[in-house]
């Protein structure tokens, strides 16, 4: 059960952090390679076809095999160890931010804590929570998804200081208010619809046919999060494109490059 229920058996915050936690692992292992070509995908400035021919790339198929020919299989797990750290970070605090702001409701309003505009509101404040929590592992990751061959950071450490010192604190906040803008939506309208569409299968399928709750929730997660990451995805376009500012020399091997400051580019060669 996603958010505090007071009719049913509710876990405590510690459980839905630690449930967070272990989706978010399981996950990120297995949309690792497609998260990749989707950062690359969002850094292109070039039309994503094969009748532009300085486009690096112009489909998913041909990526695949670019990716893999010019840098390995490993490729498609470049920044993993941050980007688990994003995706245990995430899952943990939402999670306990969901389930304590839909209890904190239900104690000191009238509202109902399974109510849709509930978990709306409810759910965008504890995405944009967690976002604040790991915005400087997003960048992280970005950075290491977005870097060809060879590697401008080896490692994580690497990483972390060459950044520190030659852009400053505020390089992992990169990116920061388009994000905010974006997840407060995109995560308030995943558990909106979630909520919805289990409303809606409870009162499709039969008492006798809901044994099947666990191919339920997975139906219901997966349209709930394709319908609000369609809406929202533009502004996740341009926080991708803010996080590699001042990354510009580990771009060169991929086409035009655009330097973004605040939400506008000021200049694209």
């Amino acid at each position: 059960m996603v958010g505090y229920d007071p009719e049913a058996k509710c876990v405590s915050t510690v459980e839905a952090a630690a449930a967070g936690s272990a989706s978010g692992l399981v996950t990120r292992v297995l949309i690792s390679p497609l998260d990749v070509l989707k950062i690359r995908f969002q850094l292109q400035i070039e039309q994503l076809s094969s009748r532009n021919p300085t486009a690096k790339y112009h489909g998913i198929l041909q990526a695949v095999q670019r990716i893999f020919r010019e840098e390995g299989l490993g490729a498609f797990w470049k920044g993993h160890v941050p980007a688990q750290f994003l995706s245990v970070g995430y899952g943990a605090v939402q999670f306990m931010a969901f389930e304590s702001l839909t209890e904190l409701v239900h104690n000191v309003t009238s509202y109902s804590a399974r109510g849709s505009f509930v978990h709306l509101v409810c759910g965008g404040l504890a995405a944009c929570t967690a976002t604040v929590a790991v915005q400087p592992v997003d960048t992280l990751r970005t950075r290491f998804a977005a870097q060809g061959e060879p590697k401008i950071y080896p490692n994580l450490r690497h990483a972390i200081v060459t950044m520190y010192q030659t852009e400053g604190p505020r390089t992992f906040y990169r990116g920061l208010t388009p994000t905010l803008i974006a997840i407060f939506p995109y995560a308030g309208l995943q558990f909106f619809f979630y909520n919805i569409l289990q409303q809606f299968s409870e009162w499709v399928i039969p008492a006798e046919g809901k044994k099947g709750g666990n191919i339920k929730n997975l139906v219901c997660g997966s349209c709930a999060g394709i319908i609000s990451k369609t809406l929202t995805y533009p502004l996740d376009v341009v926080k991708k494109r803010l996080q590699v500012g001042g990354f510009e020399h580990g771009r060169a091997a991929f086409g035009q490059i655009s330097s973004w400051k605040l939400l506008l580019p000021f200049s694209a060669k």
